[in-house]
Formats: C-alpha cells, structure tokens, sequence
C-alpha cells in the first residue's frame, strides 16, 4: 500500500511538516514522487519511519538515528527488540513515578503513611535512567559495570537531605563557574573553588574519590561533545575551563 505526504502523517501522528524535514535531511525519503509532484511512500518508508519515531520517544537525537539506521550493522528486528526493551524500561520508570505520585495523594489525603526516602524514590530513578540513556555505553567503558552500579545503588540510597545537597551543589558549581570564567584564571581562587565543589558534588555519587578519576572527568567534558554542549550551553569554553581548573585542583591535592 502506498501513502501520500498526508495519509502517511495522518496515519503516524506526525506532521506533514515534519515529514517533509526528514525528506530535506535524508533521513525518511519517499519511494518516489508521482506525476503529479506529491511524495509516495511504500512500506518500506512506513517501516523506517516507525524506526525514527521508536528513537526518538527514546530521545535519540535526529543525527543519531540518520548513523543508525544508515550503519551496515543496522537490523530492523534487532532494533525493534531494543526498542521493546528501552519502552518498557521507561514504562516502568513511569510506573513507579505514578504509583509515587498516588501515594502522596493518599498520604496528604491521609490515607496511608510515607516516609520522605518514600516520596524521592521516583525521581532518584529517573536520575539514574536519565545518565544511563545519554552515557551509559561510555561511562561503563571507561569505569567498568561494577562502579557505575555502586554509583546507581549510591543514588538509590540517598536521603531527602542529600539529595537536596547534590542539586545545591550542581547549582553551586555552574554559579562558581560563571564569576571564576569571568577571570579566565583557571588556577585562580574562584576557578580553585569551582573545582572544590565540583568534588564535593562527585563524592555523592562516588564510594571513593581520587584525583585521577576527578581528573578523568575533567577531560571527559571536553572529549565529550555532550558533556561540553552542557557546560556551555550559556557560555563557550566553561567546559574547557572547568577541565583545566580541576587539573590544576588535582595536581595540587
């Protein structure tokens, strides 16, 4: 069966809009255009772009899924059975999130009790879906399964007070950065302090804190396209500054 622009839009949930950008990008090209100027797609349009839709309710960025789904490797059933097990990964992290939210109805109504580790336990597991999709693969290669797995259950373990600590203290080190940067003085008293508290905040996440690993860190922001775009999303270069400050802060320690 074959689809116009329209139909195909109509029958995905997507907009014509939309489906004409990904033919602009080459990432979903029609089977052909008819006499008339208007895009077909055939089944095998119809098959990818369920592909496309599957990564991006997972928040794989359009880019991503183009090298994807254009790599040799590429197996559609292969795919779809990741995607089974990535939705129901996120099912379940939306289950407990749900069954938290009812619970604290029930405990404001109060219907039952619930303790404050109670009310957090959602959201520490979202924090820790969150970083396993965007650095999973990366940080399990360079750590090893062990210490990302202490790290998760460190997460899991965290008090309300602690977990309101980490979220200061993420806050603390961007303010830190934004007056440090100001210096351009990455071995200075601001950048020093920045570097202070950016260890602080990791020691909540790891059992054990070297200066080689916070160092390790420090470089990851800068190789990592991600890592930098987060840090300077309101500044260019605060990555870079921040990984130069940490060397500075480790080599002193």
């Amino acid at each position: 069966m074959e689809y116009t622009v329209q139909k195909l839009g109509h029958m995905a949930g997507v907009s014509t809009r939309t489906l004409r950008y990904y033919d602009q990008i080459g990432l979903l090209k029609p089977a052909r255009m008819n006499s008339s100027g208007y895009r077909i797609y055939g089944q095998t349009e119809v098959n990818r772009l369920q592909q496309i839709l599957f990564y991006r309710e997972l928040g794989v960025g359009l880019e991503n899924i183009q090298e994807l789904l254009t790599a040799p490797s590429f197996d559609g059933k292969i795919a779809l059975r990741e995607h089974r097990t990535k939705l129901l990964e996120k099912r379940a992290q939306l289950d407990q999130l749900i069954a938290n939210v009812d619970a604290t109805l029930a405990q404001t109504e109060g219907s039952i009790p619930m303790t404050n580790e109670e009310r957090f336990k959602g959201f520490k597991q979202t924090l820790i879906d969150d970083n396993e999709k965007k650095y999973g693969k990366e940080i399990r290669t360079k750590y090893g399964d062990t210490q990302i797995n202490q790290t998760n259950q460190k997460i899991k373990d965290m008090t309300e007070a602690q977990y309101a600590d980490v979220e200061q203290l993420e806050v603390a080190v961007h303010e830190a950065l934004a007056k440090a940067i100001s210096t351009g003085d990455p071995a200075g008293e601001f950048a020093q302090h920045a570097a202070d508290l950016h260890r602080q905040w990791l020691s909540y996440f790891w059992n054990a804190y070297s200066k080689e690993a916070h160092a390790g860190v420090a470089q990851m922001y800068v190789d990592d396209e991600r890592f930098t775009a987060y840090y300077d999303e309101k500044q260019p270069g605060v990555a870079a500054f921040l990984r130069d400050a940490i060397l500075i802060y480790t080599a002193k320690k």
